[in-house]
């Protein structure tokens, strides 16, 4: 099936590694501009490098910092001058696991403001900074990588965060839906990536109904499509990509 991709522009947050970086890579593959984007100049070149060694749309590498509005609006004006516009956005950049204690007791307000100034904050300043364009354009799409912290208990920051997310995404979704844009949230589970392999273990395997752990490369797949042009119908939605996990009921 072609995605109707060839010719998009798209801006990924925390693209140099991980998930971010298989959406970019499967999102150039389809035949995108990418601009990959985190905090660390030297990996980012080194993955656009990489991608573009591949073949498909071209992908470069900016860096930012999502924490900070001043560096978020730079960053979005440098890749709509570099790549000629912008169409998508997904915003993948967060610390891992969240901080903020995982009881009560033990609660670090700092750790989980930071925390949410990143992974929350963070989103919300790239969608302000690129809807314009994308209003502009009367077409659009959202996509934030959230997870599945947002349906378990055990991790206070991560679940602040990500249902924090949610919310906001479909909040978006309602308010940029007549324009042609779409929003939607992605929620992963444990996922096998360059940083994130032999650690998970077997625990990870019997959690998942379907009895195996998610590559980065199919939370892409996933991303891609609902960044097509095909994909209109999903918005405002929250999306578990997991492989279905163990004895959740949701409604």
């Amino acid at each position: 099936m072609d995605l109707e991709l060839k010719g998009k522009r798209a801006i990924v947050t925390g693209g140099s590694r991980g998930i971010g970086k298989q959406i970019a890579a499967q999102l150039a593959a389809e035949g995108a501009s990418v601009a990959i984007v985190a905090r660390g100049a030297e990996a980012l070149q080194a993955t656009a490098a990489e991608l573009s060694g591949r073949g498909g749309g071209e992908v470069i590498g900016l860096t930012v910092d999502v924490g900070d509005r001043t560096s978020v609006d730079a960053m979005v004006a440098q890749a709509v001058a570099r790549l000629g516009g912008v169409e998508i956005l997904v915003n993948c950049a967060a610390s891992v696991g969240g901080g903020g204690g995982r009881n009560i007791a033990d609660l670090r307000e700092e750790a989980i403001l930071a925390d949410l100034n990143v992974k929350l904050m963070g989103y919300m300043r790239m969608a302000r900074a690129v809807a314009p364009h994308m209003i502009a354009a009367r077409w659009g799409r959202v996509i934030n990588i959230g997870g599945h912290a947002m349906r378990v208990t055990g991790n206070y920051s991560a679940a602040l965060r990500n249902a924090a997310i949610t919310a906001w995404s479909s909040n978006l979704a309602g308010e940029l839906g007549p324009q042609g844009i779409s929003v939607n949230t992605v929620h992963p589970n444990f996922t096998f990536t360059e940083r994130r392999s032999d650690n998970l273990g077997a625990r990870a395997i019997e959690a998942n109904n379907s009895g195996r752990v998610p590559e980065a490369t199919d939370i892409a797949y996933v991303v891609a499509m609902l960044a097509s042009p095909r994909g209109w119908v999903i918005n405002g939605e929250s999306i578990m990509a997991s492989g279905g996990l163990q004895g959740l009921i949701n409604y």
